[in-house]
């Protein structure tokens, strides 16, 4: 009988067992992924071994040199390919996905950050991949292979498809609806590994390049049923009280909720934001819904009122779309459309998006004067942007609709000493004790903008919404934030901390706290209300916040949602005033359907370009040969 050479054998368990290994180790250090019991610890375990076997079985069907060379170069891969996936984790708390990596021209500018991220031991995550060139060069004659028994490898493939099927089978049965739960990158590494997962996610890519090609217009049918049943009118009292108002629009930079009237050393972290909110309309409850596109996901669903995408940013991959957004209504009503940015025009695909959304003209890098002395991180500090930007406006036809993005308070937190209003956080985690002088930094500049309004006379012409873009303090600080917080951060606060700023300033109007629960996706029919502008034709998944008929629910974008009285997240449901979970769902099942119909309805939109079908007087087109 002819038997197979086992001598080249080792060499490929040698790989697969070392980077399998090295994957669990990575899964329980590098990531926070939930363990619930025995069963899930035993997939997560597991679940990287299939897609090894397969991919490092290729080498049996090579060769000597070639089949060492394929080994290592694998090995190198796979590593790379695990290593990114843990640097993007240690910002984002997230996993890359394929539209991520189509950002490359966001990479310029994102340097300081990358570089914050890495760290010397990193090396570490390539001790396997050294360890294997090590065994090839010092036992060489391990790599000699003469044959190759097909009946062997056939059976090789046959254990690796088994074990692949076994792990799916015990993944779906904990987790019921697994590969259609795609905006729930976590759940989809714990339970089928980060290589399949990468393998799903280039399905998914494909999948969702299609769906435009494939769209017709009587998708919208039932999208538009259910934004129709589920507008509210604007209240009498607020109904176009703006009317004819400039409105300045501001994303603030990786603001969160919890630092308005907190303190750091005995002195307030927004000591103008703390005053300003006293004149205007706060809203205590209101939360971010960014995936990873995270500032231009804000830009997207406030000027939408849609949702972003889990994958990527839809200013990357559907800047040609269709939409029916904040700029282009208010040009068609009067109004000059601009967005004021001290960065280059092309990064988030800016340039191109803008056009798409309808602004009449984008003041970006080249409309400022940055040098070294006025500019730190990631460009022109955000007082000197202000200061200039406010020429630009004095120079814009009245009334214009102005959208200002700021630059400071953006990870990694850099801040010259001349430039610091309060000393650092005293903890051993760096980033969140330089988050506070940056955003403290931010409300000086605020504050200084504010008074140059006033001056000019534009403060009084004005209505000024001030909204946080997304969180700035990522999951993987938990600890050292329930430190600062004087709690422990349950996965009911970690949700509660996505909660950021909105304060709307009306000329006239006396302040209020608004407690309703609201987010960005409520801030595009909220602003054209003020300003008496219509909205029911539009395709808006959001609601008039001033509405008397507005319903307390919000959902994030990884499909955990916010009511009045609840929270649901990560497969929990929780009671607010009690802080505890509730062992039956059945409080927070009502919302469940919901959620998931609004996250899917505007992926329709997005994915299909369905708004191309979408007349503006509410009638939906036929499909065209384009």
């Amino acid at each position: 009988m002819n038997k197979l050479k086992w001598s080249k054998f080792p060499l490929i368990a040698i790989a697969i067992v070392l980077l399998w290994i090295k994957t669990y180790i990575v899964y329980k250090t590098s990531f926070d992924i939930k363990i619930e019991n025995w069963r899930q610890e035993f997939i997560l375990f597991i679940n990287p071994l299939s897609f090894l076997m397969f991919i490092f079985g290729i080498g049996l069907f090579l060769k000597g040199k070639s089949q060492n060379r394929f080994i290592i170069t694998t090995s190198f891969l796979m590593s790379a390919v695990l290593f990114g996936n843990v640097v993007f984790y240690r910002f984002f708390n997230d996993f890359l996905t394929i539209p991520v990596l189509f950002q490359t021209s966001n990479m310029a500018d994102l340097g300081s950050s990358v570089n914050e991220l890495l760290e010397w031991k990193d090396l570490l995550y390539f001790t396997d991949f050294f360890l294997i060139v090590a065994f090839v060069l010092r036992r060489p004659t391990l790599t000699e292979q003469k044959n190759r028994n097909k009946v062997v490898i056939s059976a090789y493939y046959l254990l690796t498809a088994a074990i692949a099927f076994f792990n799916l089978g015990l993944a779906e049965a904990e987790r019921p609806q697994l590969l259609t739960r795609t905006f729930d990158r976590e759940m989809l590494v714990k339970n089928i590994g980060t290589y399949n997962y990468h393998i799903y996610d280039a399905f998914l890519q494909s999948k969702s390049s299609a769906q435009r090609a494939l769209a017709d217009g009587s998708e919208l049918v039932d999208i538009e049923n259910y934004v129709r049943a589920n507008y509210k009118r604007p209240s009498d009292d607020m109904f176009g009280i703006a009317k004819g108002k400039n409105v300045i629009l501001i994303s603030m930079e990786s603001t969160q909720s919890f630092v308005i009237n907190q303190e750091v050393n005995g002195q307030e972290i927004t000591p103008f934001l703390n005053q300003f909110i006293k004149e205007s309309y706060y809203f205590d409850n209101f939360y971010h819904q960014t995936a990873q596109g995270k500032t231009s996901d804000s830009e997207f669903i406030v000027e939408n009122s849609l949702y972003g995408l889990s994958r990527g940013a839809v200013f990357f991959t559907h800047s040609e779309n269709e939409y029916r957004a904040t700029p282009e209504i208010l040009n068609e009503n009067g109004y000059y459309t601009a967005s004021l940015h001290a960065n280059n025009k092309s990064f988030w695909n800016r340039d191109l998006m803008y056009d798409s959304l309808g602004y009449t003209r984008f003041y970006a890098l080249g409309d400022y004067d940055v040098d070294e002395t006025n500019s730190i991180g990631w460009g022109l500090k955000d007082i000197p942007f202000f200061e200039q930007s406010v020429d630009h406006l004095l120079n814009m036809p009245k009334p214009f609709y102005s959208k200002f993005i700021t630059l400071t308070n953006h990870f990694p937190f850099e801040l010259g000493e001349e430039d610091l209003y309060i000393q650092p956080y005293d903890s051993t985690n760096k980033t969140v004790n330089n988050y506070f002088p940056t955003v403290r930094y931010q409300d000086e500049a605020l504050k200084l903008f504010i008074e140059d309004l006033k001056e000019t006379g534009l403060y009084e012409e004005s209505i000024i919404i001030l909204y946080g873009d997304h969180y700035g303090i990522s999951e993987n600080h938990n600890k050292t934030m329930g430190e600062f917080l004087g709690k422990e951060i349950t996965p009911l606060e970690s949700t509660q901390l996505q909660r950021v700023p909105l304060i709307i300033h009306i000329p006239g109007q006396e302040g209020k706290v608004i407690h309703n629960v609201s987010g960005q996706v409520d801030l595009k029919p909220t602003i054209l209300h003020l300003l008496g502008i219509d909205t029911k034709q539009n395709i808006d998944f959001g609601s008039d916040l001033f509405s008397k008929d507005y319903t307390e629910f919000t959902v994030l974008r990884d499909g955990s949602f916010i009511t009045k009285d609840y929270v649901y997240t990560k497969g929990t449901c929780y009671d607010k005033s009690t802080g505890e979970a509730i062992d039956s769902v059945d409080a927070c099942e009502p919302y469940m359907e919901k959620a998931k119909n609004e996250l899917e309805y505007s992926d329709k939109i997005v994915y299909g370009d369905l708004l191309r079908f979408y007349e503006k007087s509410g009638n939906i087109k036929k499909k065209t040969n384009e």
